[in-house]
C-alpha cells in the first residue's frame, strides 16, 4: 500500500501589517508608537514584527531611543521588531550607539562598523627644556 505524500510544511505566515514610523519622530511620539505596537502584536503573529522605517531619511538620537523603546515594549510581550526600510544613515547611527544588534536592520550593507577600543595617546619626549619656577607660584 502507498502512502500518500505528506503535506509540505507552511511557511510561517507573512505579517499583513506593519508599525509604520513616520518622520519626524520627536519623544513626544514614543508612547503613542508603543501603544500602537502593543495593539499590532495582540493581532499579528509574525515574529519578528516588521517595523517599516523607510520615512526616517535624517535619524537622530531621538528616533534610536524611539526604536530601542520600542524594541523594549516588544521584549516586555516575548516578541521583537525588525526594521524595515532602513536608510545608510539610519543603520550607521545604530551601529555607531551599538544598537544594531539590539534592533535588527535586516542585512548589513558594506558600511561603517565601528569598534570601540582605546589606544594610549601617542606624545614624543621633548628634550632639553629647563623648568623654572616663580617665586610667587604656590605647589598644588
Amino acid at each position: 500500500m502507498v502512502e500518500p505524500p505528506e503535506p509540505p510544511e507552511a511557511a510561517a505566515p507573512r505579517p499583513t501589517t506593519a508599525l509604520i514610523v513616520y518622520a519626524p519622530l520627536t519623544r513626544a511620539d514614543v508612547p503613542g508608537l508603543c501603544a500602537r505596537l502593543v495593539e499590532l502584536l495582540h493581532r499579528e503573529p509574525a515574529d519578528p514584527f516588521p517595523c517599516d522605517v523607510s520615512a526616517l531619511v535624517r535619524p537622530d538620537l531621538a528616533v534610536i531611543e524611539a526604536l530601542a523603546r520600542l524594541q523594549l515594549t516588544a521584549r516586555g510581550l516575548g516578541r521583537c521588531i525588525h526594521l524595515r526600510g532602513t536608510s545608510g544613515e539610519l543603520r550607521d547611527l545604530l551601529t555607531l550607539t551599538g544598537l544594531d544588534e539590539i534592533v535588527p536592520a535586516g542585512p548589513r550593507a558594506a558600511g561603517l562598523r565601528v569598534e570601540c577600543r582605546r589606544e594610549a595617546e601617542q606624545r614624543e619626549q621633548v628634550w632639553h627644556v629647563q623648568e623654572r619656577v616663580e617665586a610667587d607660584d604656590l605647589p598644588l
